[in-house]
């Protein structure tokens, strides 16, 4: 933008300033002013000269800066002369201010300092503006001083006043000027640095600016009243500070930093348009042992620089937080930083004193990519007609000098030794002599390449270095024969030891009337707080774009020896492409939270995921939610490596994920973020699965050793599980799991780790994940298809007998709704119910079921003597209530690497464990139809998952649960609850010969069973865990069962005999049903019953079942887990049923 202006002061005092537009550094127009520091904003600069005394540049406007001053003259009517200035004892003074408590004739008032001028002389303000007074004179009556004035006078006006105006002009615009000391006040100490900001504080068309400075003595103050009308501001009000300050920097916003004179940093707090000094500090430790000596503080970043000169990034500030979570170390050796109105950072190179700018700084990137040299030449430049190397434009400010990507790194460990970068200034003369002296190049070199030789003293050597654009000034020499259009590139010989080289692509043309360019100084400070622009305008300080195309020849990267460093003209998409950097990148939003205090209720939020991109850096993602209770500003946070699920829900029409973290876990308190936008959801969704992912290295497909999980809405989740899951050294707690989603809607899940994986739906259709397929033809055969499911949605209608009139829905004040969900907590008419999200569908309508558990009457209804007993589908005497349940499909369509296998319908379905470096002809999967008949699928490998055909193996009654395990051992529950074994099951024999039934426990009814490698687990219908003892290789069946546990929804065991269940109640939270994944310890091969549980994700788990298997250290584990998450009444409440088949 035009106006925004760039102010630097060289290592002699003089100070510069560089219009963004293009242009060149123009030095200020008082040539005595000898300047230190200096700090800008959009509407003025100020400096503090050598002398200590503080200096204020306004910038010229159209519109004056003009101050009013006013006064009041009173008088008293007497009965002899009427309205005069004598007045009584007890009144006002004559001329006074409005309030008449404070005295001020005309002669009180005098010009704050040489800066203003009068406008005039005083005038009654009688709405004439100055001309000739009207008939009123400006008068005001009333009855006594104290009451209140009117313009009419009535017969008991005893008292009028008028007001008298004088307009003083601020006349220094365009100018340094000095700033007055306070009147009737001590000066400060001398100033040794200052800081201007807080023009973004309010929201008012008026800005205020905020002005700290820094003592000699190591003391804070703060100058009040600085004001649009009152540039100059009123006097300095010192702030209290627990050490001595070296170095200040303040925000546009609500943020200041303080660096101390030991290295440490202090953020001050408390900060807002009412209380613009802040209430307090809280320290903040430096990025390393050195300490700091310069902070720079922007909009929501704060970058500071250390004593050894290097630069770092502080992560997570916000006005919520002002001190941030940790430094992230950024490329480069600096001098000192400064902030531009929208975070563009300025700074001055450490060796080279010269001026640079961050490259590639948006509201997304943070960070930026890398330093850009500010290349403008100075002002007053003289021409001459001899023979001259000619600069391209004198607006190039910027010499795309673009440094290489930084090492970011995470705070945290020792400092890492970084080459220490140096690029020294590059005369105009030693450059040009280079070129001269290899004119002579050798014969077998390309005619386009040259070898320019850099004096030691004068070579360049950038630590960030891509490419720079060198400034020549003159030819050594010119009568030499004239160089026209001269490409360079990178030296592709060798480079003698004592040399380096700095090569460019670069035009160089002879022209007979050149400018000679003066040498730029060495910079000592600048500021661009009042510099407004951005890396994506098109402003012309920035020469990174050029005509040449970049080669990648000429592209080299720092090294920790000195090695040729590269000078390019390059596009500025070649350069986006090529220059990838370690940096922090920042996407915000606003959604709605589930406040963890009570009451409990949707609050507005500001969203913002801090990502960390580069080596070593994954682990520093971190999702912020900052909020306002009770005007106090606040945030939450969660650490992306803790997530262990994002689990999406649809609650009060909101579209909603958890957030699950370890800790939350435990709690069972989730983090709820819902926004009423079905993109905006997906988006977030989208993004925080991707950092999430890309924290821990995962891939876009999960791997053949995943474990599978799905939801009770049927979502599918996976765990990528560690070589070390199972190692009692390095065990995993089952909350520290981390589940991602993977596209699909499904009933139960069964994998092994040769990839096979297999899922039923809901409407008990067959689908084989073919994502984790690597045979050729997987492209175009396992491409992403649709994948849909058909589930039905239950409500209940509730009636009670009368006398009167028999059967009706007029219920008692105690009853449930008559129209309700199965518990009856829950009023669901036809009308109000709606499909599980708006993904689904209505394929149908309402309709009785009569399939209900217990049976029902030729109408449907059911009948009890109460509503909280037990219905059963005929009536008597004693029955005075009924339900009969109605149901409505609904289907999902969604897109994922998943094919159908028809046509039979299944309700379990159970795949063999195996090693992943075994090769099987055939992976045996066993499977029960909706008919309860047992099946075997033939032809199943990792290239062709969903086989060939069915293979019918014979049963004299329905199955409900079928599970194979290790050593080919097939263990079935029919849908009586009896136990078989099934005999003879080989490779070559896949289904087996006869069945061999197996003595349930006594008096009770199982219905599951999970087997392992000499482990067989059974779960019976009150939820107790059975374990079968005494098998053997020669007696498989096992000898009697063992009660284990209870409150067992389902149970899974590995080959190596590990057991999973899902837990129906946790301890210490009586009020959740079942739902929670837990994880049997100390299970060993003397030991395989194990010791105890540990509890793991899940809120109310309902569990399908299904198989997985991971390879360690050549030991084979295997155990299906199967849970899911229910909602609930807390603020917690998010589905999540976990069919999950584990293999080691």
């Amino acid at each position: 933008m035009s106006g925004s202006q760039l102010w630097a002061v060289d290592v002699y005092g003089r100070g510069f300033s560089l219009w963004a537009a293009g242009g060149r550094w123009r030095r200020v127009a008082d040539l005595l002013l000898e300047l230190k520091r200096v700090t800008g904003s959009q509407h003025c600069c100020w400096g503090i000269g050598c002398d200590h005394q503080v200096y204020l540049h306004v910038y010229p406007s159209q519109v004056p800066i003009r101050h009013q001053e006013k006064t009041y003259e009173n008088q008293r009517w007497n009965p002899v002369d009427g309205y005069t200035d004598t007045l009584l004892p007890t009144d006002r003074w004559q001329w006074t201010d409005e309030s008449g408590l404070n005295p001020q004739p005309l002669h009180s008032f005098v010009l704050p300092s040489a800066n203003w001028e009068w406008e005039g002389d005083w005038y009654v303000d009688d709405e004439s503006c100055g001309r000739e007074s009207s008939e009123t004179g400006g008068w005001e009556y009333a009855v006594d001083f104290p009451a209140t004035f009117t313009k009419e006078k009535k017969w008991n006006s005893c008292v009028r006043r008028r007001r008298w105006l004088r307009y003083r002009r601020y006349k220094a615009l365009g100018s340094w000027a000095k700033v007055p000391l306070d009147r009737a006040r001590p000066p400060p100490e001398p100033f040794t640095d200052i800081s201007c900001g807080g023009w973004d504080m309010s929201d008012s068309p008026e800005k205020h600016i905020y002005l700290w400075a820094v003592s000699q003595q190591g003391k804070l103050w703060f100058r009040t009243g600085i004001r649009q009308q009152n540039p100059e501001g009123t006097c300095w009000e010192p702030i209290q500070v627990p050490q001595e300050v070296a170095q200040v920097s303040a925000g546009p916003k609500d943020l200041l930093w303080v660096v101390l004179w030991d290295g440490q940093l202090l953020a001050r707090t408390g900060i807002n348009k009412d209380c613009p000094k802040g209430s307090s500090w809280e320290l903040v430790q430096p990025p390393n042992q050195k300490g700091a000596v310069h902070v720079a503080v922007g909009l929501t970043v704060v970058w500071a620089v250390t004593k050894d000169n290097k630069v770092w990034f502080r992560r997570g500030v916000n006005s919520h937080n002002p001190t941030g979570s940790g430094w992230i170390s950024i490329g480069g050796e600096m001098l000192m930083l400064s902030m531009g109105p929208n975070d563009q950072v300025w700074g001055v190179g450490s060796d080279d004193r010269t001026v640079y700018f961050r490259h590639g700084v948006t509201a997304t990137e943070v960070t930026g990519r890398s330093w850009v040299a500010v290349s403008a030449q100075l002002d007053g430049s003289a021409s001459t007609n001899h023979s001259s190397v000619h600069v391209q434009s004198d607006a190039s400010v910027f010499a795309g000098e673009v440094t290489t990507p930084s090492q970011g790194s995470v705070l945290g460990c020792d400092d890492t030794d970084i080459p220490k970068p140096r690029v020294p200034k590059i005369t105009s003369d030693s450059f040009i002599s280079a070129l001269v002296s290899d004119r002579s190049a050798p014969a077998h070199d390309p005619p386009s390449v040259a070898h320019p030789s850099v004096p030691e003293d004068n070579q360049m050597k950038s630590q960030e270095s891509d490419s720079s654009v060198l400034s020549p000034s003159s030819l050594s020499d010119g009568s030499e024969t004239p160089w026209s259009n001269v490409d360079l590139e990178e030296m592709k010989g060798s480079v003698p030891s004592s040399t380096r080289s700095s090569v460019a692509t670069y035009p160089i043309e002879l022209q007979h009337n050149t400018v000679v360019q003066e040498e730029l100084p060495p910079w000592a400070w600048v500021t661009g707080g009042g510099c407004d622009i951005s890396s994506s305008s098109h402003v012309d300080l920035f020469n990174i774009s050029g005509a040449t195309q970049l080669k990648q020849s000429s592209l080299t990267h720092p090294q920790p020896l000195p090695q040729p460093h590269v000078v390019l003209s390059i596009t500025e998409g070649t350069y986006l492409k090529l220059l990838m950097c370690d940096s922090v990148r920042v996407t915000r939003g606003c959604m709605c939270w589930w406040r963890d205090w009570t009451p409990h209720q949707w609050e507005d939020v500001s969203v913002t995921l801090e990502q960390v991109t580069g080596a070593g850096a994954q682990t520093g993602d971190v999702l912020y939610l900052y909020y306002t209770h009770d005007q106090e500003k606040k945030y939450v946070y969660a650490v992306i490596k803790e997530v262990t699920a994002l689990v999406p829900v649809f609650r009060d029409s909101l579209y909603t994920m958890a957030v699950y973290t370890p800790e939350r876990t435990k709690q069972r308190c989730p983090i709820l973020l819902a926004t009423p936008s079905q993109q905006d959801f997906n988006t977030w969704l989208s993004l925080l699965n991707e950092s999430c992912c890309a924290s821990r290295g995962l891939g876009e497909h999960p791997s053949k050793q995943a474990m599978w999980a799905v939801t009770c809405k049927g979502d599918v989740m996976v765990h990528e599980p560690s070589p070390s899951l199972e190692a009692p050294a390095q065990y995993l707690p089952c909350e520290h799991m981390f589940w991602r989603q993977v596209p699909a809607h499904l009933l139960c899940v069964e994998s092994n780790s040769l990839g096979v994986v297999w899922g039923i739906a809901h409407d008990h259709t067959a689908w084989v994940y073919t994502g984790g397929s690597r045979g050729p033809s997987a492209q175009g055969k396992h491409a992403p298809c649709s994948i849909s499911d058909v589930r039905s949605v239950y409500i209940y209608e509730n009636q009670r007998w009368n006398p009167m009139t028999g059967y009706t829905d007029k219920g008692l004040p105690t009853d449930r709704y008559m129209w309700s969900d199965a518990s009856g907590l829950r009023e669901c008419t036809k009308d109000n119910t709606r499909p599980p999200s708006p993904q689904w569908t209505w394929v149908s309508d309402w309709a009785v079921d009569f399939g209900v558990p217990g049976g029902t009457d030729k109408e449907g209804w059911q009948y009890a003597a109460d509503f909280p007993v037990t219905f059963h589908g005929y009536k008597t005497i004693k029955d005075f209530v009924r339900r009969r349940r109605w149901a409505r499909k609904c289907k999902i369509s969604l897109t994922g690497p998943w094919q159908k296998v028809p046509p039979i319908a299944l309700t379990d379905v159970t795949v063999l464990p195996c090693l992943a470096q075994c090769s099987l002809e055939q992976v045996p999967v066993w499977a029960i139809s909706e008919k309860g008949d047992v099946l075997c699928r033939l032809g199943v490998t990792t290239n062709n998952p969903s086989g060939n055909s069915w293979l019918h193996v014979g049963t004299d009654q329905p199955f409900k649960s079928i599970c194979i395990g290790g050593g080919h051992q097939v263990w079935a529950i029919a849908r009586d609850g009896a136990v078989f074994y099934r005999g003879s099951v080989s490779a070559h024999n896949p289904a087996g010969e006869c069945w061999y039934h197996i003595p349930s426990p006594p008096k009770q009814t199982l219905r599951q069973v999970s087997v392992g490698r000499t482990s067989v687990y059974a779960v019976d219908e009150n939820s107790n865990l059975w374990y079968r003892q005494g098998l053997t290789p020669s007696y498989p069946q096992g000898s009697a069962w063992e009660l284990i546990s209870s409150n067992v929804c389902k149970v899974s065991v590995g080959p190596l005999d590990q057991v999973w269940i899902i837990a129906d109640k946790v301890p210490g939270y009586p009020s959740e049903s079942s739902g929670t994944v837990c994880h049997r310890l100390g299970v060993k091969p003397m030991q395989p019953k194990g010791l105890s549980w540990d509890f793991g994700i899940g809120v109310n788990i309902v569990p399908t079942y299904h198989h997985h298997h991971h390879h360690l250290h050549h030991a084979l584990l295997h155990f299906p887990v199967c849970c899911s998450l229910h909602p609930s009444c807390s603020p917690c409440p998010v589905p999540f049923q976990t069919n999950v088949t584990i293999y080691f």
